[in-house]
């Protein structure tokens, strides 16, 4: 299909009679024919991006425009009487929990947007994360059915089709490709498993609860079935065009681990060049060593998967026996180079009866990565340190980064029109260009404040619709929306305002410009401590918005089910990104640069990737807080004394106290007297206040009130939100993906 022939079918489109989802359909499958039409020869070197989780988001708006079809559409649609915004309520495709897989989205976009070819690999689950829904505060997980709209933007190969070996099952593993369009057409194959019930549930939910053997057992056949999809697929193809010859593998393939979960591909490409083409195990393993390399995306030792061997062994007994001769040859390695015995096991990728997909990726990857300048230096000089000493050549930076086509262009037209009037068009090709807006921020500054009161009055109507809350305009919108864990201190934030609400109360804070506080986040579902977290969020939110004497000042909102498309309204009318994770601990964080890149500023610590942004920016620009690493490592040294910080600080003392003395309600769970003693009195695994919360909450406390006194000169904080919009170049995923593709991949 040609471009006339869509605008024609668009032109000639019936939509009288016809609900939302059949004309969302109809629309897509004109531009899919369209776009595929003009799909690219394969290269002859491709990258393989293997993720547990593509959070691609909603694709209609973004095909559409990658296309060039978004405007004639939206065009088109108004003169039939429709407006193109009806298609919001297709939901997202959730086929990931957080930044993740959205930056796995974000690379696909970007390789296809610079023409570089990357294919993506993963799987297609029936259901999302969950749907989340907030019922007396508490979060409850329901079903994600994303697919009950359709899903035209994937076309199923049957053709194609691959078995999966487990001991006591046979999965067939069935390919659903979903093209990424751009100046070249890209793909993203999606497994979805198929047979008995029991293969059935390998593709139905992303991340199963695994506080059971049973669950383990299910995550380890997610992780190994589209690994072993993949990788027997790419063999495959390569004796189809160059013979049972395996030396050149490596000459036409490179496939990126995106963290842990795919590690199993190693032993699986091993394990199918030995056992199926009967190559020496040395030479396969060389060409695992050319093939493969690694991104580490966290320091938190739970997310460093470690496989109990009987798990292996019980439904992977070839890839258990692999992973030993991989391990005894590892052995040999570590003779050689003299190497004491505990750097051995430290770099062992076998030993207390586990494997260790950290210590695989390692030992056999030609590279491994960090996501931000500080974490890469945290691996190099901490989690790694000991295959860092033996194999420095082996680590490199590629700090993480977020497609502005999505972030900026579609999310934020308003802004982006009024860069390309600034500064031309050109940077919407060439995002260096956008630096040049350094130049003129100070000419455009009241227009930037009309386009940020446009985009917070669109979010307001849409916390209105979808939250039920009305939220004045001329509210400061502070926004902190992220996965729920303990370490990104969304607690921190929860007793910071309610530190304000009492300031404001007792009339010690004068002068405060109105202002709401926005939460998004799911937890995981066995997470109890992050679900309490939630609950105190939503008891906080309660109390402070039915409060006549504060209301009109301060506000708190939880939004339900947070997902790409809500980020995308958040994002655009936010002044203030909280970015407030424990030093050391955020590997580099994607939404900071999403806020960046739409004029807000950051008020965070410095960690991740927001020691980049304000390298960049200007701390003058953002607001940093809180100890940093070398502080937090000293902390954690010399000792931290939590209570004794609540005795000196009567504040401190209130807000968290609250938790406990019947100022709100858990429902008689618990879970708000677990949170107390976390933090004061610490747990089995932890000593009190392992994030340090406490510590860094003043701090917070502080940096959130001087935002609000800067905030008064509007036009003085405009210029540094524009600040940020200029500086923010750096951090688009094309940048990442070229690093990727000179430094790692070759293509």
């Amino acid at each position: 299909m040609d471009r006339n022939e869509f605008t024609n079918k668009l032109k000639g489109l019936v939509t009288d009679g016809k609900t939302t989802v059949e004309l969302y359909n109809e629309i897509s499958a004109y531009a899919m024919s369209y776009g595929l039409a003009k799909a690219t020869k394969p290269a002859e070197r491709n990258a393989y991006y293997l993720s547990m989780e593509f959070l691609i988001g909603r694709s209609f708006y973004n095909n559409l425009m990658e296309l060039g079809l978004l405007e004639e559409t939206r065009e088109v649609l108004a003169q039939k009487g429709i407006d193109i915004n009806i298609f919001e309520e297709i939901e997202d495709a959730a086929l990931g929990n957080g930044g993740l897989g959205r930056l796995a989205a974000c690379f696909l976009d970007s390789a296809a947007g610079l023409g570089l070819p990357l294919q993506g690999y993963g799987v297609r689950y029936k259901y999302g994360l969950f749907k989340q829904a907030i019922r007396n505060g508490f979060q409850v997980e329901l079903p994600d059915d994303w697919q009950r709209f359709g899903d035209p933007w994937s076309i199923r190969k049957d053709n194609e089709k691959r078995i999966i070996k487990f001991a006591d099952m046979l999965v067939t593993a069935v390919p659903y490709d979903v093209p990424v369009f751009g100046k070249r057409v890209n793909n993203l194959r999606l497994w979805q498993a198929e047979g008995s019930a029991a293969a059935e549930k390998i593709s139905e939910y992303l991340y199963p609860a695994d506080d059971t053997e049973e669950g383990k057992l299910l995550r380890l056949r997610q992780e190994y079935f589209f690994s072993a999809a993949a990788v027997g697929e790419l063999i495959e193809k390569h004796v189809k065009k160059y013979g049972k010859r395996f030396d050149n593998f490596a000459d036409f393939n490179v496939i990126q681990l995106n963290d842990t979960h795919p590690v199993l591909a190693i032993a699986e490409l091993i394990r199918i060049l030995t056992a199926d083409y009967k190559i020496p195990f040395p030479d396969a393993l060389e060409v695992a060593k050319k093939t493969f390399a690694y991104t580490n995306h966290t320091v938190l030792p739970e997310a460093l998967e470690c496989w109990g061997a009987d798990l292996v062994k019980k439904i992977l007994p070839d890839i258990y026996a692999l992973l030993i001769k991989i391990h005894l040859r590892q052995k040999e390695v570590f003779e050689r180079i003299k190497c004491t015995k505990e750097e051995a096991l430290d770099m062992s990728i076998y030993s207390n009866e586990k494997f260790s997909m950290a210590n695989l990726a390692l030992a056999v990857g030609k590279s491994v990565n960090g996501v931000a300048k500080l974490h890469s230096e945290i691996l190099k000089n901490s989690l790694f340190k000991t295959a860092y000493k033996y194999y420095p050549d082996k680590f490199q930076n590629k700090t993480n980064g977020i497609t502005q086509r999505r972030w900026l262009m579609l999310c934020n037209r308003e802004l982006s029109s009024l860069i390309d009037g600034a500064i031309g068009d050109g940077w919407r090709n060439d995002m260096s260009l956008l630096n040049d807006l350094n130049g003129r921020v100070e000419d455009i500054a009241d227009d930037f404040i009309r386009v940020k009161a446009e985009k917070k009055r669109q979010l307001f109507e849409h916390l209105r619709i979808n939250e039920g809350v009305d939220i004045p305009e001329d509210f400061i919108v502070f926004s902190q929306v992220k996965r729920l864990h303990e370490y990104k201190r969304q607690l921190m934030t929860a007793f910071a305002i309610l530190e304000i609400y009492k300031g404001l109360k007792d009339g010690k804070i004068k002068d405060f410009q109105p202002s709401v506080f926005v939460f998004g986040a799911k937890s995981a579902p066995s997470y109890n401590r992050a679900k309490a977290i939630i609950k105190f969020i939503n008891e906080i939110a309660a109390k402070v918005n039915a409060d006549k004497d504060t209301n009109g000042l301060l506000r708190v909102v939880f939004v339900q089910n947070y997902n790409v498309s809500y980020a995308e309204k958040i994002v655009a009318g936010t002044d203030v990104s909280l970015q407030v994770s424990t030093a050391g601990l955020e590997a580099s964080g994607t939404g900071n640069m999403k806020f960046m890149m739409n004029g807000a500023v950051t008020c965070g610590t410095m960690d991740g990737a927001n020691i980049e942004i304000v390298e960049l920016a200007g701390r003058e620009n953002n607001y940093i807080f809180g100890a940093e690493v070398d502080e937090i490592e000293r902390l954690k040294k010399d000792g931290y004394d939590p209570c004794k910080l609540l005795k000196s600080n009567a504040l401190h003392n209130y807000a968290v106290s609250s938790l406990i003395d019947g100022t709100f309600s858990d429902g008689g769970k618990g879970c708000f007297k677990e949170l107390y003693d976390a933090l004061t009195v610490g747990a089995s695994w932890h000593k009190p206040d392992n994030y340090f919360v406490l510590h860094d909450l003043e701090s917070l406390v502080n940096a959130l009130l001087k935002i609000n006194s800067d905030y008064k000169d509007g036009k003085a904080f405009a210029v540094k939100q524009l600040k940020n919009t200029a500086n923010s170049a750096h951090f688009s995923s094309d940048r990442t993906i070229k690093e990727y593709a000179e430094d790692i991949w070759e293509i």
